[in-house]
Formats: structure tokens, sequence, C-alpha cells
């Protein structure tokens, strides 16, 4: 078991859990056109040449490239016009010496042209003959068979995150089926005497549980199937159940709240009974979110994450995101976006700990300017107001209202 409270910087505890990140090896095929987001499981090579037949990459006139060689404004070279390649169809032209066939982009290169005459470089003669008043070189403005993939080349590796511009190459291949990893389930323990379901109205000292459907969210953006279970009263038998239930049915659990140094907070006790090797981390030099827990038990990563909604949201964005990814079978962690803003007020601090601010983000005199929304750790509107968070480096004691800081988009 982890020293209770020992605190380590971010970087340190994430090396401690990083070691335990096992990727699933559960694989499943799926449409190609509803894998957005899902890991790829197998490399994937070009079945066919892309395209697989030659082109034009403009709209103009199919042309042999020596029948143009010298053409000007002032002496141009005369074609005539063979025919048009309708589009969607075989070209149906064949071009001899001193013709061109009329193409749009995309169309197929008739037998006997090796490049394309750009429409605006051409002057009608009449109906049967056209004026290039510029020379092509052969292969000018064409595509070629397998230029932009050539049958057998590799494209996708294992472990590649499926983006738009992935699915739309697949498909452009012929590929409608994908294996892909299975998704990571995430288990949400939400605990505390004190909570509610959302849609129950409060009594005195009473809240609603909100956590558990934020947490939830974030891990489906993340590409998990979030797995909600009903609220654990503090209870070390019924916390321990719940764990036991959920490392059943999930392959990451969360607990939400508990994480603290309390009698009554027993998150980590109820880890440690679990299995091997259980806390690895306990205190994180984060604000907000000191009293993180990081764990494993086997090759389950489970995580005790403070109850307050800000903290809550920003550790698991540190540590449960990239663990999801991970286990997912993701080759390359995905950054999340960010932008440089200079800070409009000061932001104050404590060097050697890593701080996570909200800011309203405005753009002003060409520069983005970042205005800290301040807030205690459970201001749950504070990340509601903000466009993303800045984060205060370790080594400084602040950061001064001018300075530029980086700031992590919501």
């Amino acid at each position: 078991m982890a020293d209770l409270f020992t605190v380590l910087t971010p970087r340190e505890a994430w090396s401690r859990l990083e070691p335990h990140l096992h990727p699933i090896d559960r694989v499943e095929t799926v449409p190609t056109s509803e894998s957005l987001g899902r890991v790829l499981a197998e490399d994937t090579s070009a079945p066919v040449d892309l395209p697989h037949f030659a082109r034009s990459s403009m709209d103009g006139y199919a042309v042999r490239a020596e029948d143009t060689h010298g053409a000007t404004e002032g002496l141009p070279a005369y074609l005539k016009v063979a025919g048009e390649v309708s589009m969607g169809q075989p070209a149906g032209v064949r071009l001899s010496p001193g013709e061109a066939a009329l193409i749009h982009t995309g169309g197929m290169l008739p037998e006997g042209a090796d490049a394309v005459v750009m429409v605006e470089n051409t002057r009608g003669v009449d109906a049967a003959m056209i004026e290039a008043v510029r020379p092509v070189a052969k292969g000018e403005n064409v595509i070629r068979v397998g230029e932009d993939m050539a049958r057998g080349e590799a494209l996708l590796s294992r472990g590649s995150l499926l983006r738009p511009q992935d699915i739309g190459s697949l498909l452009s291949l012929g590929i409608t089926r994908v294996p892909v990893f299975h998704r990571v389930r995430v288990a949400l323990i939400p605990t505390g005497d004190e909570l509610v379901p959302p849609e129950t109205d409060p009594g005195p000292g009473q809240i609603r549980n909100t956590n558990a459907f934020a947490l939830a969210a974030l891990a489906a953006k993340a590409g998990a199937v979030p797995v909600v279970l009903d609220i654990v009263r503090d209870s070390y038998e019924s916390l321990q159940a719940a764990a036991r239930q959920a490392l059943e049915t999930a392959d990451i659990v969360v607990f939400s709240g508990g994480s603290s140094v309390s009698t009554r907070d027993m998150t980590s006790r109820v880890i440690d009974s679990l299995g091997k090797p259980g806390v690895l981390v306990h205190g994180v030099s984060l604000r907000p979110g000191k009293p993180t827990i990081l764990a494993a038990v086997g090759r389950q990563p489970a995580f005790g994450l403070p109850g307050n909604p800000a903290s809550s949201m920003v550790t698991f964005g540190i540590f449960v995101t990239p663990a999801i990814y991970r286990l997912s079978g993701c080759r390359r962690l995905p950054q999340s976006l960010a932008v440089k803003a200079r800070l409009a007020r000061n932001i104050p601090s404590a060097a050697g700990r890593e701080d996570y601010v909200p800011v309203k983000l405005e753009e002003k005199g060409g520069d983005l300017l970042a205005d800290p929304v301040f807030g205690k750790s459970n201001f749950l509107f504070a990340m509601v107001r903000g466009d993303g968070v800045a984060r205060v480096p370790l080594d400084k004691g602040g950061m001064m209202a001018g300075e530029w800081v980086e700031v992590t988009l919501f």
C-alpha cells in the first residue's frame, strides 16, 4: 500500500501507474462507417490501387503532351476536339496525334492522352477545334494509377485511433468493415451518505449525485462505455461489495469521493483489500485534486477521485482519460486541443504544486486573453463558465497578468 498522502508530482504519479496499464485484447469487427473513435486492432494495407484508373485533376482538355510543346498566346497549338469524357463512365475516346478531349475533374484519362491542359489555358476556335496557349508536360494535371495509395501499401497500423479522414480512406479502398478493440468499460462508483439521485429533491445536508454523471460523460468522450453504479453509503462493507461488482463488470473502476484523509474515507483501504498491487499513489501535488488515489487490482486500474466536482473532472482528465486510451490499445495518446493566451489577471499558486484554473477566453487588441474564473474546488459552475483550464507549472509560484499561459480547451 502506498504511504497515505505521500504527495507526488503528476508526472511521478503517472509513472507509478503506467506500468500497470495493459491494453485489453478483446476484438470485434464493426462497419467502417461506424468506427469513429475506435482503435484499430490490426495493421491495414490497401487491397487495390487508388485511383484504379488515371484521371484528371482539373477541368480542361486531355491531350498528348508533345502536341502542346512550344505553345504560347501568340503561337498556340491547334487541337481537334475528338469528344468529351463522361463522368462515371469509361473514357470512350481514343486520341490520335493533334487531338484533345474535353474532360472534367475526376474524369478518366482517355487512351492516347498523357496530360491535361487546364480549361483557362485554352481558347475555343469553333465546335471542333481549340487553341492551347500554354504547354503541358507529360503527367501534368493527371493523377496516375495508385498515386494516392498503391495496392499493398501500408495504410493504418494496429493501435490507430480512427479519425474521419481514416474512415473515408478505408471506404475509398472498399474496406467496409474493420477489426477494432472493444470499448473500455469504466465503472463509476459514487460514494457518500449525503448523496441523492439527480431526480430527487435534496433535503437538509444532502446534495445531488452529479459527479458520477459528469465523469461518465468524460469517459464517453474518451471512447469508453461508462457504467454508473448506484450510490454507495459510507460503509466499508458496502463500498467493498460495490468495488467487487465493478471489477467484475468493467475494465477500470473509478470511485467518486472518499479519497481524502478522514476516518470516514475508506477508498484506499477497500482498494488494498481487493488484490495486489493495490494503492500506488495517494496524494498528488495538484490543485484541485490533491487527495487523488491511483491504484491497480491485478490488471485493472482503479482511481479514487475527490468528491468536489471541479477536482474530480480535472483529475479524471489528467489520469483516467489517458488510462482509457492506454487500455483501448491506442498506440499514441491523442493530444488535447490547447492554445496560448495572455493572462488577464494574476493567478496565485505555490511552487511545487501544479494548478489548474478555469479561464474564460477573449480576443482583445489582437491577443487572446485568459481571464481566470476563480472558485473553490467544489464550484462546478466555475468550469461551466470557463472555456478551458490554464496550467500553472510546478516550478512557478503563481503567474502574473500579461504572462503567456497554456490553456487546454474544454
